[in-house]
This record gives C-alpha cells, structure tokens and sequence, in this order.
C-alpha cells in the first residue's frame, strides 16, 4: 500500500471504531448494502421496495446510478435522518469520462501516454465529483488476449506490464492528490480476477487456468492498482477454477487482504452474490450471502442477500461477527476518508457543477489524447509521385467522403459514455470537421453508403456516382457503439452489415482509398485492408472525436498510436497475443507447414502485431548497444538505440523494449514487454534512447509459485512494435 494512504488511515481508526460500537447488527449489514438508482440502471434491478424508507433507517450504506449534485443531495438528507446519520456513498460508470467523453480506454492505451492517461482520470474525477459522485467503479484492469470479448474495450490490452502501468495511472488520476481532497474519486479496480480469460471470449464464461498464470499475467496490473492506494476492488462474474470469484477466499483473503495487505474494501459486481447460485456453487441466496462474506467480498450490489440474510447468519453463528465488524469497518474507513462523516454535502454543489460543464481546458485535453490514440495502419505510395497517400491536402483535392460513422456523432462516444441533452450540438462530425478544414480549390463530397449494421445496399450507386468525380476516397467504418462493451461478445469480428461490400464495390474504381475504421476492440478485416491505400484506426475516440481525426488526415498532427492488443487475421487465430510460448515445434517462417504448431490454412503471424503504429515518416533504428554482454547478477544493464527520423512532420515515436528468457526452470514467452520511452523526433533528427535493466526485470513465477530469477541466456530487443525489434544476447549472472 502507498505510505501516504497509511498515514491518512491512521486518524480514523478510533473514530471507525467508535461508531462501530454503537451499531446494531441490522444497521452494520445496512453499510454493507449497495443498490441503484431506478432511474439509470445499468444491470437488472431487483425488487426494493420503499428504498427511500430504507436509508433513512439505515438500511442502504451505498447506491449507484445516481448522478447529479441537486439529486444526490436530496438522497444523502435522508440518510442524515438516520439514528447515526451516516451518509450515502454515491458510486458510478465513469469510465473513460464524465460530461467530456475520452477515447475509449483501449483506444487510450493505444496512445501509451501515461501522463495524458492520468490526466484523462483526472478530468474525469473534477467533472464526476462536482455532480456528486464519490466512486467510480473504474479503472478496469483486466487483461485482454481475446477480441470476441466485447469488454476487451473497457481495459488496456493484452500486455501485464503496460497494463500495470496505466492501471497504476488511471488509480492516481482518479484519485488525485488522495481521497478527501479536492475533485477525488474512490477508483475501483476491476474485475478481480481473470475475467478477461473468461472461455471463448464469452461475457460472463467460466475461467481455468493454473495459478502461476493467474500470478504472472493476470494479477500484476490489480497489484499495481494496490501499489497506487486504489481505494477499492471490485469482484468478477466469472468463476476461477470452478470457485466463483464472489466467494473465492484464494484470491480476496490470501492474496489481496493477505499478501498484499489491502486496507480498502471489495464489492461485488451487479448480482454476482446472487449468481453464485446458478454457478451450482451456493444452494441458496442465504448461502450465497455466507460464502461471499466469509471469502472476503464487502459490499453487495444489488443482490439482496446481505440485507435479507446476513444479520440471522451472524445471530445464528453461521458467520462469525468479527467478519462483519471488519467489512464494515473497511467500508466506514473510506467514508472518513472521503471527508463524508464531516460534511456529506461536500461533493453536492451546483456551482461547482455548473463551472464545469463545459470546460474548454478538459475538452481540449480529450482532442489532444484522441489523436495520439489513433493508430495508423498502412500508408502506402500512390503511384503518381511516389509520395504516401497521408497526410492529405487541404487543397487541390476532391475529397470523397463515404461511410456511416463520416456524419456519425454519438457513436464516437462508445459504450460506457454519458449522454447529454446537447450531444448533438457540441459533438461535431468528423465529415464537418474535414470540411471545415478544406480551402478554395478543394471540393467536399458525401455520400452514406450504407449503415453500420443492415443488409440495405440501395445507397451504393450514390457512394460509386461521388467516388467517382474524387481524387481521393475517404471510407469511415466500423462497427455500432453498442458492439463493444459489456454484454457484446461476437463471435463473427467482421465488418457488420454490408460494408465490406461496400469497400469492394468502391476499390472497383482504382481510386486510392482512406479506410478508417471506428470500433471499440480489434476488427477482423484483413480483406478491406487489402483494397485500401492507407488504414487510420480511430476506436471510439470521445467527444472530440471529430477534431482529434481531421487533425491527424491533413497532417497536422502525425500520428503516433501503437496497439495494445493484437490484431488477429481471422476469428480462427484467437486467442492471439505476442507474448506466447514457443512450444517445441515451431513453425520456421510463414510457410512451414511439416509437423509444426501452424495452421494448414492460415500464417501463424497476426495481421498487425502488440506494439505496431506508424507515422508520417520513418524511423530507423540501430542495432542495440549494451554495457555488457555478460552482466553480473546484480549489474545495472544499459541498452542503448540509435533513432534516425526521415520525416516532414514532428513525430512521437514509442521505443519498446523486450526480453526472452531462452533458458528457464519453467517455459518463458519468446518477448516480454519490460520498457519503453516516449521521444519527440524533429525533421531529420538523431536521438540516442537509453534503458535500465535490473534482474528484477528478469523474474518470473517458478513451479513452486515462487517468484524468483534465474541466471542464463536472455534476448535483448527494442524496436518500434512487438514484431519489428532488433536483437543482443547476453549471459547474465553466468
């Protein structure tokens, strides 16, 4: 835990324990009840009765889906009419903003700005605090190898340690300068543990795995999470080898309120108490209540099973009073920590809400975030001039715009957004944004083309007749905002309805083709990429979406996103991630077939590989230079890399560095992600970029689960993606 959160827990331990004493078992089982607010539920409610009756007896310590500094102040007066007048906590979705939409948070990873990441939190936290909101149940860390999971859109990709890396951010954007202070919010780390396993990327699937996995690849972005002081964690749905994780003792006990000594408090996700029933894993919701507590789960939301049982489980012995007494006291610690006990109208200020509803610093910062999350794909050459297709001109260009996202608004929010009354006035298309851009001498066209999601092909002659007077086609596709999230497993990641069609219909002309593609996780659409001159991947890139793209087109910014997952060629290949095991049989290129682990039909290779982005420009890189090739066991490694940038443009260049382990007591992944820098290459510019490794960089989980390095033979790479990285071997500690 941070030593700072250490030192503001200390002067409300006797306070906590005070209050303690003076509850009576009905009103502790109170604090540990969670439910929504019927007005903007987001799972399904269960019958509550009179529930404003409820917190003024005590009898509800949390809800969430209520927003708004006038509405939750109405709420909390009535939990002040309570026998102890201990206020609400009110927790909410803000997951990639509040009134100002960020990317999506895998299209912010793809900017792999940690700084900007944090800065995105932060916003958050001033706009949500100032309409009452206390806690977000955000960040979400899971790690995600399989696309046809829809909630791949709500985390940070494939990889553990750029996944820890920006959970840790995300934690201190959240929460600011602590909680308590000013524009703080409770994060909440999510969803513990391994939901993003769950078994063919189904929502809500079981998961099984061995621990030393669970530990090496899943667990360190929720240890990172800790490490920043996040305030709280909450449960996932899916079981862990055949232990749900709301009544897993392993994983909320043993590991994060045993070896990681966490002070916070754990939430169930919606129902998950409940739904530990039909797991087959409790007979009954009392049961169910049991298991949970005992395991380590804090607070229910919105099963019931607490507040209808929890209090004849302890009266009968079935559940010792000391584990309630520790829940609450965990759940009561955050409520002083918050300052709520002092004043439980410190977050329900209308001024305050109205200053920042239209914040022109936040929505400034949202453009600047969403065009570093842009990834751009492929630029090819035109064959007249010899020049890359990107950036376009503003001028002399007819410019055919095509598509159903080109005049799309609130698509570009994604899912897990906030809908406004005035979205459609203060959300510009990207098809006006480029418009607004072009000068005399440049002619707009639009055409829609089709929708998103239908088998309506009447409006391909219209795209042809306005392709056809173009110099360039502009194609804006993807997928619907409601594809990707929770819930939107798909098994099919193809361009939905009859867009591909549509891009064949288009390359018939010969004309070069812009293909950007909107989507929440990693498409299936190696097809329409061959058809397309240049490829510009946008995700959902929030409210600002339209600016952030127009600026990224015409080259006034270059575009610098590298993907934080791997983009598969077909469904066939999932899962599919860079940091695999070689097995023994490895193919030797893309052609070997003979008895080796490959596909009879199909390369082994993805269609755009963890770490890959390009940019205005190319940059090449030296072989590395190291301090050493035989490094003692305590050395301090330096590697060094040369950058050479032939560019017109300032470019933000990601420099990544990998390790493998060639030799192990356990198999190693053929590349580790262990570091990378940021660095701004000016025109013709040279930089020499230095990394620091240690043996900590080198450990890993043995087959005693203990964590250990061991010396031998390592691969050191750095390049510009997971796939393109030039190689040292060195002997360490040997």
């Amino acid at each position: 835990m941070a030593a700072g959160l250490q030192a503001q827990q200390k002067p409300y331990t006797l306070r906590v324990d005070s209050l303690l004493s003076l509850m009576t078992l009905e009103e502790k089982v109170g604090q540990l009840h969670q439910i929504s607010s019927p007005f903007a539920a987001t799972g399904p409610i269960s019958p509550t009765g009179n529930f404003q009756q409820q917190i003024k007896e005590g009898r509800v310590g949390s809800m969430l889906n209520v927003t708004g500094a006038l509405r939750t102040r109405q709420l909390q007066e009535l939990a002040l009419q309570s026998r102890l007048k201990i206020p609400l906590l009110f927790g909410q979705d803000v997951i990639h903003g509040y009134r100002t939409t960020f990317p999506v948070p895998l299209g912010e990873a793809a900017s792999w700005n940690l700084p900007a990441i944090e800065q995105a939190a932060r916003i958050a936290a001033i706009e949500a605090s100032a309409s009452g909101i206390h806690w977000t149940f955000a960040p979400m860390v899971d790690i995600g190898r399989d696309p046809r999971w829809g909630r791949v859109m709500e985390g940070a990709g494939e990889d553990p340690w750029l996944g820890s890396l920006i959970a840790a951010s995300r934690v201190r954007g959240f929460q600011g300068k602590g909680l308590g202070t000013q524009a703080s919010l409770m994060a909440c780390a999510k969803h513990f543990a391994a939901y993003g396993a769950a078994v063919g990327g189904r929502d809500y699937n079981s998961v099984d795995m061995s621990e030393r996995q669970l530990r090496e690849l899943y667990l360190p972005p929720f240890k990172a999470a800790v490490d920043a002081g996040v305030a709280t964690l909450m449960n996932s749905f899916n079981d862990l080898n055949g232990v749900p994780a709301t009544g897993n003792a392993l994983l909320q006990r043993k590991i994060l309120k045993g070896e990681w000594d966490f002070k916070g408090f754990v939430v169930s996700d919606w129902g998950s108490i409940r739904e530990m029933q039909p797991h087959g894993f409790s007979a009954s919701l009392a049961d169910a209540a049991r298991q949970a507590i005992v395991a380590g789960s804090d607070i229910d939301m919105e099963s019931r099973a607490y507040t209808k049982h929890l209090a004849d489980l302890v009266r009968e012995g079935k559940v010792p009073v000391e584990i309630l007494d520790e829940a609450v006291r965990r759940v009561l610690l955050k409520k002083y920590e918050t300052g709520l006990m002092d004043d439980p109208f410190r977050y329900c200020d209308t001024l305050m809400e109205s200053k920042q509803w239209n914040n022109r610093l936040h929505l400034d910062a949202a453009q600047a975030l969403a065009s570093e999350s842009i990834v751009l794909l492929k630029n090819d050459t035109l064959q007249s001039g010899g020049q890359a297709l990107l950036p376009l001109s503003v001028s002399g260009q007819k410019i055919a715009m095509i598509g159903p996202l080109v005049m799309a608004k609130k698509e570009h929010l994604g899912f897990w957004s906030f809908d406004w009354p005035d979205d459609s006035v203060r959300i510009q298309t990207v098809g006006d944004a480029v418009r607004k851009r072009l000068k005399s001498g440049s002619d707009f066209l639009y055409a829609r083309g089709c929708g998103l999601n239908d088998a309506d092909t009447s409006g391909f002659a219209d795209a042809v007749s306005v392709a056809e007077k173009a110099d360039v086609i502009v194609l804006y596709l993807g997928e619907e905002r409601a594809m990707s999230g929770e819930a939107k497993s798909r098994s099919n990641l193809h361009l939905p309805g009859v867009q591909e069609a549509l891009v064949n219909r288009l390359s018939a002309l010969g004309k070069p083709i812009v293909l950007m593609l909107g989507a929440g996780r990693p498409l299936v659409f190696e097809q329409p990429a061959k058809h397309a001159t240049s490829i510009l991947y946008t995700w959902w890139l929030g409210t600002r979406a339209g600016e952030a793209i127009a600026d990224v087109l015409f080259g006034k910014i270059s575009p610098s996103g590298k993907l934080p997952m791997t983009f598969p060629r077909t469904e066939g290949q999932i899962p599919i991630y860079y940091n695999h095991f070689n097995t023994g049989r490895p193919a030797k290129n893309e052609n070997d077939r003979n008895y080796v682990s490959a596909y009879i039909d199909l390369p082994n290779s993805p269609l755009y590989a963890f770490g890959y982005g390009l940019g205005y420009g190319s940059v090449i890189y030296s072989k590395p230079i190291l301090s050493s090739l035989v490094p003692k066991e305590n050395d301090i490694l330096e590697v060094q890399v040369q950058l050479s940038y032939n560019g017109t443009l300032p470019h933000k260049e990601t420099v990544q560095l990998y390790i493998r382990d060639k030799n192990a007591s356990v198999v190693r992944p053929v590349k580790e992600l262990k570091s990378f820098q940021q660095i701004i290459l000016l025109p013709g510019e040279q930089k020499l970029v230095s990394f620091k490794l240690t043996r900590e960089d080198l450990m890993f989980y043995n087959s005693e689960l203990q964590y250990i390095w061991e010396p031998g033979a390592f691969d050191i790479m750095v390049g510009p993606a997971s796939d393109n990285v030039q190689t040292v071997s060195v002997n360490w500690g040997k």
